[in-house]
Parts: structure tokens; C-alpha cells; sequence
């Protein structure tokens, strides 16, 4: 009776019971769902963008939104979800997340037309937010060992990788066989998986009731994230003089403005601004964001071009997408031996040059070009991609005290997340106006080649030395 009273007030507590491994196990199992379904979404629903626009309705700038609502609500929210876990429990507010994150998903199946998905996507979009962080926290109190913790973000990070690849390849064959909606019902078995498991064996983190948490930052940080992403989504519709237009940028600077004296003044801020005094914070900060709005945006434009210009069936967009994002893996397993011979900042300019001369050597593509004529460049592109993240990750995560890398990799994940909503609106304005798609998209192409190259120089040139 002792020994079973003392394992009750243990589970109360939020301890795990020594020998528990299995329960750690299944624990990492389930933030591995979190994580998975997360990256899942995010490359699954590219080739379901012709299926969609046909059976909705609207245009380029419909599609933008089904994307860009989110990883607006994504990268906005993502701070605050990590505040909330440490103010009321890191369980409890992930598997709130994993319950919305399912809901959301039947909901984007079951839409009626283009607004209502674009509704849901912006759900599942703040659901994600809180699913990252919470998931890292659960998994950092279940693995006090630094080694073990270490293998298990590994595993962590491994899984997400391995559903980012899938998306294209699962969302293609589910649309062939099923239809688009399929995309979104295969989350609802993970979800139910996912919150079984941690109910069962995650257990709860200790909680900061003194956590503040920084709502009108919240609010300012959505509402200027979302107008900047309008204003460029429906310039290339409406046109750029557009009263509306003009009025959402406006919107988005005073925003961004208020955000900023928000934060500068909030006892507890969203997002503390003295992490900006860390120069090389700020430059791998500054080359996250541009390096996501190079390649996502380049994923959109090249999923419509793959359908809507080439005729491929979302099946074969998929098949196409998958060496681009399988590549990734294995080139991110290299990169850390490659900084640790030349320093992880000239890593980072290398594989910026990489994704640029891959974009730089698509720029004679045209309707009805063979896949085989530009697979090397696709390769080229996400091979830089792999080799800059790690070191990027690595770079700004030690360039602030160990105490607030958590905030740090929090704010990488947002600014990465704010470089994909702004690709996603750019490239697609340019692709939208009717007849000149291929322009566009040698544009784009341009766009981003500049873009990285711009990042490749910003860490370049202004890391120090010893970077």
C-alpha cells in the first residue's frame, strides 16, 4: 500500500516513477507526433493546391491564404504558446493543442468553400504554435540527462524531417485516390494516437504562475504580420495603388511599430528585444527569415507551375517534390562536420551560394520543360537549405547565454516561420496576374537567388571573425 501511495503521489506530482523508460519512450513518441504533423502540413498541403482551387474556387491569391493563414498564426503565436506551458503546465497545454490541432484538421476536410478552409488553416496554424515549444519542454522534463536528451531531440527533429519528405509523396497518392480532403482526415488518427499517448505517460512540467503573459504584444505581432501578408497577397490581385492595399500596409507598420514599443516597455515581452544587443543573434535571425522567404515561396510558385503549367497530376507534384525534400536529411547530418573545418558561419554562406545557383540555373525554365532538365537545381536548392540550417540553429542558439536559448530558438522558429508567410505572399503576387505565369515565375526565381545572396552577405560580412 506504501509503495502504491507513494507512485500516486508521484503521478500527481508529475514525476515519473524510477524505471519508468517505456513511459519515456512513448512520451517521445508522442512529441514526435506533435512535431510531425506539424512539418506534415506544411509540405502536404503544396500538392493539393490545383485539387483545391478547383473545387473551391478563387485564384492565385485564394491559394496564397490557404497557405499563408497558417504560418501566419504559426509564427505569431509561437511565442506565447511556450509562455503559456510555463505558466500553467506544458501537458496540459499540448495536448490542448493536439485536440485543436484535430478539430481543425476535420474542419479544413469537411469546408464548404474557400473561406471556411482558409478559417481553419488559421486554427491549425495557432495550434502548431503550441505544439512546438510544449512538445521540446515535455521532452526536456522527461529527459533529465543531457545525453539522452540530446538523442531524443535528435529523434524529435529526425521525425519531423521524415514527415516534411512524406508530405508531397502522402498528399499526392491520398489525392489521387481519394481526394484532397484526405490531406486533412490523416491527421485525425495521429491526433487521437498522439493525445492517448500523452495523457497516458507525459507527465506534467512545473508551473510558473508568475508567467506573464503579453497579450497586446500578442495581438500587435498578428495583426502586423497578417496585414504586411494582405497587403502583398492581394497587391498582386488588386493591384499595388489600391486603396485597400495601401491601407493594409499602413496597418502593418503602425503595428509593427506599436509591437516594438510594446515589448521595449512589457515586464515579461513575447519577444525580448536585448536579445537584438547579441550581434550574431541578430544576423542569424535576420538570415533565417530571408532564407525561408527564398525557398518557400519557390515551393508555392513551383507546386502551381508543376500543375497548372505542366499538367502534372497532384500525384506526380508530389513525386516531384520528394528527392527535393529527402535530400535535406542526410545533407544536414553533413553540415555539422563541414563547420566544425570551416567555421558554421562561411557553412552558412556556402549553402546560401548553393540554393542561390540553383535558383540562378532555373531561370530558362518554361511550360512544358522536362522534369529531368531542372532536377539537378531543384537538388541544388534544398542541399543548401540542409547544409545552412544546423549551423544557423547552432550559431544563434550560442551567441545568447545558455539560460535563454529556449526564447532564442523560439524566436528563430518565429522569424523563420515570418519568412514564409512573406515568400509565399511575394512569389504569388507575381504569378498571379492572368497569362504571365512563367514570367513570374522567372522573377521569382530572380527574387530569391538575390534574396539568398543577400544572406549569404549578411553573415558573411557582418559576423565577426571569429564566427
Amino acid at each position: 500500500m506504501r509503495v502504491s501511495t507513494a507512485r500516486y503521489e508521484a503521478f500527481e506530482a508529475g514525476v515519473p516513477h524510477s524505471g519508468s523508460r517505456l513511459a519515456t519512450s512513448l512520451t517521445l513518441a508522442a512529441m514526435s507526433l506533435g512535431y510531425g504533423v506539424v512539418q506534415l502540413d506544411v509540405t502536404i498541403v503544396n500538392t493539393a493546391l490545383d485539387a483545391m482551387g478547383r473545387t473551391l474556387g478563387g485564384g492565385v491569391a485564394e491559394l496564397q491564404w490557404v497557405v499563408s493563414a497558417y504560418t501566419i498564426a504559426f509564427a505569431a503565436f509561437i511565442l506565447t504558446a511556450g509562455a503559456l506551458g510555463d505558466r500553467i503546465g506544458a501537458k496540459r497545454v499540448f495536448m490542448a493543442g493536439f485536440a485543436i490541432f484535430t478539430a481543425a484538421s476535420l474542419a479544413c476536410a469537411l469546408s464548404p468553400n474557400a473561406t471556411g478552409l482558409i478559417g481553419a488553416r488559421l486554427v491549425q496554424g495557432l495550434a502548431a504554435a503550441i505544439l512546438v515549444p510544449n512538445s521540446l519542454a515535455l521532452l526536456n522534463h522527461a529527459y533529465p540527462d543531457d545525453r539522452e536528451r540530446g538523442r531524443a531531440v535528435a529523434i524529435w527533429a529526425a521525425g519531423a524531417s521524415l514527415a516534411l519528405t512524406a508530405g508531397p509523396f502522402v498528399g499526392g497518392a491520398l489525392i489521387t485516390l481519394v481526394g484532397w480532403r484526405a490531406i486533412f482526415l490523416v491527421n485525425l488518427p495521429i491526433g487521437l494516437i498522439g493525445l492517448w499517448l500523452s495523457w497516458r505517460y507525459a507527465t506534467e512540467t512545473t508551473r510558473a504562475p508568475s508567467r506573464e503573459i503579453d497579450l497586446p504584444g500578442q495581438l500587435a505581432a498578428i495583426g502586423a504580420l497578417g496585414a504586411l501578408a494582405g497587403a502583398i497577397i492581394e497587391g498582386g490581385a488588386l493591384g499595388w495603388q489600391h486603396p485597400a492595399v495601401l491601407a493594409a500596409f499602413a496597418s502593418a507598420a503602425l503595428l509593427a511599430v506599436l509591437f516594438v514599443w510594446r515589448e521595449s516597455r512589457a515586464t515579461q515581452p513575447m519577444l525580448p528585444l536585448s536579445l537584438f544587443d547579441h550581434r550574431l543573434f541578430s544576423l542569424t535571425a535576420l538570415v533565417g527569415l530571408l532564407v525561408n522567404v527564398a525557398i518557400y515561396g519557390l515551393i508555392f510558385v513551383l507546386s502551381l507551375y508543376f500543375q497548372r503549367i505542366n499538367g502534372l497530376s497532384a500525384w506526380w507534384t508530389g513525386l516531384a517534390f520528394v528527392p527535393m525534400m529527402a535530400v535535406v536529411l542526410p545533407v544536414n547530418l553533413l553540415a555539422p562536420r563541414l563547420a566544425e573545418r570551416i567555421g558554421p558561419c562561411p557553412t552558412i554562406v556556402v549553402g546560401a551560394c548553393v540554393s542561390a545557383l540553383g535558383c540562378l540555373g532555373l531561370l530558362w525554365i518554361e511550360a512544358g520543360t522536362s522534369y529531368w532538365a531542372i532536377f539537378a537545381q531543384m537538388i541544388a536548392i534544398s542541399s543548401g537549405l540542409g547544409l545552412l540550417v544546423p549551423p544557423l540553429t547552432s550559431t544563434l542558439l550560442g551567441s545568447v547565454e545558455k539560460a535563454r536559448s529556449g526564447i532564442a530558438a523560439g524566436v528563430l522558429n518565429a522569424t523563420r516561420q515570418t519568412g514564409s508567410v512573406l515568400g509565399v505572399a511575394l512569389f504569388g503576387s507575381l504569378v498571379a496576374s492572368e497569362g504571365a505565369f512563367v514570367t513570374g515565375l522567372h522573377l521569382s526565381l530572380v527574387v530569391s537567388a538575390a534574396v539568398l545572396l543577400l544572406a549569404a552577405a549578411v553573415i558573411g560580412l557582418g559576423a565577426p571573425s571569429r564566427g
